[in-house]
């Protein structure tokens, strides 16, 4: 096994997943609610009056996001991020994951982070089975050359 040292970056992601922890936190104290992106998103479908704006705000903030921290911090220590799938398996991916979410009633941010906090037993087999599932797949197209 090699690692790819340009692209490793442990102090960024620690970095990373301490400001979701501490997000995810504050997110249940303040509103009561589970940080899941596709909760807040499927709550949008359809609308319910009085519940939407919070909703919007956060996935307007979700989405700026990159490019706030863009117009901040210089270009020097941007790295694109490198995707060894065609555009087709990028797409593929996302519809598998959206169906994923739907079957398992939550994302990786809300049963991963935010669940195994709570010590849920089904957010614990929902990380279990979206990491068995990823392990699966990266050792078939990495190994097996399927596609």
């Amino acid at each position: 096994m090699n690692i790819d040292w340009i692209h490793f970056t442990p102090f960024a992601s620690l970095t990373g997943g301490i400001i979701l922890g501490v997000a995810s936190a504050i997110f249940i104290l303040v509103n009561g609610r589970i940080l899941g992106i596709s909760g807040i998103l499927g709550g949008l479908m359809p609308p319910k009056v009085g519940d939407t704006f919070w909703r919007i705000a956060f996935l307007l903030g979700l989405f700026s996001a990159p490019t706030v921290f863009h117009a901040v911090v210089p270009t020097d220590y941007i790295t694109a991020p490198r995707i060894d799938a065609t555009d087709l398996m990028v797409v593929a991916a996302g519809l598998l994951v959206g169906i994923g979410t739907r079957y398992a009633s939550g994302c990786t941010s809300g049963h991963g982070v935010c669940g195994l906090s709570r010590l849920s037993p089904r957010s614990l087999v929902a990380t279990i089975s979206f990491m068995f599932a990823g392990f699966v797949m990266v050792y078939v197209m990495r190994h097996l050359s399927v596609i």
